[in-house]
């Protein structure tokens, strides 16, 4: 078995959904592997990385009504008082979409679903720099 790492960075907004299936397809053309797996992880615990068809009715709209709906911004968890910030809900919602997925790949082309892309999710209270890991495997 080889492995092969990959990594690329983005500026994110505050509760930006990104398509991010050029950049780990493009991670996977400059691979060595070329049938295996890729796992997509993000260091930290206040974003996630999920599948979605990436179009303007789920993302602008429907995505974030749910969130809002299951773990609102705006109530004041413990977590505020442990560290005196206020992203409970961004740490809360990295719970339930975590913070890496895995994707087989095959001849160098992500094996995705017709309308299926990976995103990323920025859950957090600010605009950060992040990196993305890609990790082959095959």
């Amino acid at each position: 078995m080889v492995s092969d790492l990959k990594q690329f960075s983005m500026k994110t907004e505050v509760d930006q959904i990104a398509n991010i299936t050029k950049f780990v397809q493009k991670a996977a053309d400059e691979s060595l592997i070329k049938d295996g797996t890729v796992t997509i992880f993000l260091p930290g615990s206040t974003g996630g990385i999920t599948t979605l068809e990436y179009e303007p009715g789920l993302v602008k709209k429907d995505v974030p009504k749910i969130l809002q709906k299951l773990i609102p911004k705006g109530p004041d968890y413990a977590h505020h008082q442990t560290w005196h910030d206020h992203n409970g809900h961004s740490h809360l919602r990295s719970f339930f979409i975590k913070p890496s997925l895995t994707v087989p790949i095959q001849e160098g082309k992500l094996l995705l679903g017709t309308w299926q892309q990976i995103i990323f999710c920025e859950f957090d209270e600010k605009s950060r720099n992040r990196t993305i890991y890609c990790q082959f495997v095959g």
